[in-house]
């Protein structure tokens, strides 16, 4: 037996929410619930903290950061109706979400 621990990988999460002003926000994480917290409770990235009610739009897993990450700098290149799209698009994946 070996002595080493095994390491589980986490995925990450790209995720949208539309801000109370109408904007979308585009970030990751490993941890949805908690991040969705942080978010509400003005803990979240300085953008969203005066832009509430918040509203998760989109949600979509990703094996690594690396891969993440380029996939919310692709969303974030996007139009705010192209954001909107891939939203539904990844909820239709997911409906559970």
């Amino acid at each position: 037996m070996s002595d080493q621990k095994e390491t589980v990988s986490r995925p990450w999460f790209v995720y949208l929410l539309q801000c109370g002003d109408g904007s979308i926000y585009t970030g990751i994480t490993t941890d949805i619930a908690r991040r969705l917290a942080m978010h509400e409770s003005g803990k979240g990235a300085k953008y969203t903290r005066m832009r509430g009610p918040l509203t998760l739009l989109g949600l979509e897993a990703y094996p690594d950061r690396s891969s993440a990450s380029r996939a919310e700098y692709a969303i974030k290149q996007l139009s705010p109706a192209a954001k909107r799209e891939k939203a539904l698009a990844m909820m239709s994946a997911h409906p559970s979400r």
